[in-house]
């Protein structure tokens, strides 16, 4: 069953650019490496609750910060997001096990 606040990958680019816009976010000019730094320190701090054995729901906020952060970039720079996923899914689909036997 669909919630009413089901949304699309698009429309969250969308609502996540929008936001961040919004806030001020963009109003000064952003490198790419900065904004990539940006969604990375989302997940060290994803990794520091696991590490102190915080909630999973503090766990969720920090990957929830790091969506968040990718989907407004991707909507910043005008990438479809949601083809990429869905185009990778496919590719990923037709690997080997375990790529053909790495480890991690």
């Amino acid at each position: 069953m669909k919630s009413k606040n089901t949304f699309s990958i698009k429309e969250l680019t969308k609502i996540c650019y929008r936001i961040a816009k919004e806030k001020g976010w963009w109003d000064k000019k952003r490198n790419d490496a900065e904004v990539i730094a940006l969604m990375h320190s989302e997940l060290s701090e994803a990794l520091e609750a696991l590490r102190e054995h915080k909630p999973k729901e503090e766990v969720a906020e920090e990957l929830a910060d790091c969506c968040i952060r990718i989907f407004d970039y991707c909507g910043r720079k005008r990438i479809d997001l949601e083809k990429a996923i869905l185009e990778k899914i496919e590719r990923n689909k037709k690997r080997p096990y375990r790529h053909g036997n790495k480890r991690y």
